[in-house]
C-alpha cells in the first residue's frame, strides 16, 4: 500500500468506527452482520472494527453472543468531561469570593495531556489587568497547580506525566530527583508553592480539589506578584485557600477524615 493511500484509509476506519458507535447508541444491541450491512462492508471488516472498539472498552459483547452494545469506556470518557464541568460549576462562586478576600488571582486547573489546563479564573482587587489563563496549558513541573495535580498520581506516573523538565527561570525544577522530593512534600503538607519558577516575579500557592472518592481531580491556586505574596502573605492566603478548597471538594461529594472527626 502506498503512503498516499494510508491516511485516507485511516480516516475511513475512524469514520466507520464512529458510525458503529452511533448505530449502537440508537439500536442498543446489534450483531456483526447487521453492522456490516449498514456500513456496506464485509463482515470481517466490521468484526475488526468492533474488536478494536472492544479493546478500548467502547463496546462490549452481550450475553447473546454475536451482538454488541456500547461499553463502559464511553461512560469513563463522558464522566471525565462531566467532572471537569462540575468542578467549574461548583467552584465558581467560591472562586469569586476567594478572589475578593485575597485580592489576588484565583485559578482552577485540571490535568490534561501532560499539562495543567486552566478552566476558570477570577481576579481580585489587587490584580489590575490580570493575565487571562483560562484555556491555556502550562507545564506541570514549573507551577504550583501542576505539582498539586502531579501529587495526585502514583509517584512513577507523576514523573512520567511531568515530561521534559524544561527550565523557564533559575528557580525552575529541572531535576527529576528534586521534583520527586517536592511531590512527596506536597502529598504530606497538602499544598504547593512556586516562587519565580514559571516567570520571574510570579508566585502561586495551590491546593488540591477532591471528588467523592478522594481523588485529586483539580487544583485551586492563589497567584500574584512575588513582592506582594511574601511569606506572611502566603501564609494568610493559604488558610483562605484551604477553606475554599474544602468547600468546593465538599460540594463535589468529598468528606475528609478531618471533617468527619470534627463533625
Amino acid at each position: 500500500m502506498s503512503n498516499d493511500a494510508a491516511p485516507g484509509a485511516g480516516v475511513q476506519s475512524v469514520d466507520r468506527a464512529l458510525t458503529i458507535l452511533e448505530h449502537l447508541a440508537r439500536a442498543g444491541e446489534v450483531g456483526i452482520s447487521d453492522l456490516a450491512r449498514d456500513l456496506g462492508v464485509h463482515k470481517s471488516t466490521a468484526f475488526r472494527l468492533v474488536a478494536t472498539l472492544e479493546q478500548h472498552g467502547l463496546v462490549e459483547q452481550t450475553e447473546d453472543r454475536g451482538k454488541y452494545r456500547l461499553g463502559g469506556g464511553l461512560l469513563r470518557l463522558a464522566g471525565a468531561t462531566t467532572a471537569r464541568l462540575d468542578v467549574v460549576q461548583e467552584a465558581r462562586p467560591i472562586v469569586r469570593r476567594l478572589a475578593q478576600a485575597t485580592g489576588e488571582t484565583i485559578n482552577i486547573a485540571v490535568l490534561a495531556d501532560g499539562s495543567a489546563l486552566y478552566v476558570d479564573q477570577a481576579s481580585g482587587s489587587s490584580s489590575i489587568q490580570s493575565h487571562n489563563w483560562v484555556g491555556q496549558r502550562i507545564p506541570l513541573h514549573a507551577t504550583s497547580n501542576g505539582k498539586v495535580l502531579l501529587s495526585g498520581l502514583d509517584p512513577r506516573a507523576a514523573l512520567a506525566a511531568a515530561g521534559k523538565l524544561t527550565g523557564y527561570t533559575d528557580g525552575t525544577v529541572t531535576s527529576r530527583d528534586r521534583l520527586a522530593a517536592e511531590l512527596v512534600e506536597v502529598r504530606a503538607v497538602g499544598y504547593s508553592v512556586a516562587v519565580d519558577e514559571l516567570e520571574v516575579g510570579l508566585t502561586a500557592i495551590a491546593v488540591p480539589l477532591h471528588n467523592m472518592h478522594g481523588d485529586v481531580i483539580a487544583s485551586m491556586s492563589v497567584s500574584g506578584p512575588t513582592f506582594r505574596l511574601d511569606a506572611a502573605a502566603r501564609d494568610a492566603a493559604l488558610g483562605l485557600l484551604r477553606a475554599a478548597a474544602d468547600e468546593v471538594s465538599a460540594r463535589l461529594g468529598y468528606h475528609s477524615a478531618a471533617g468527619a472527626t470534627s463533625a
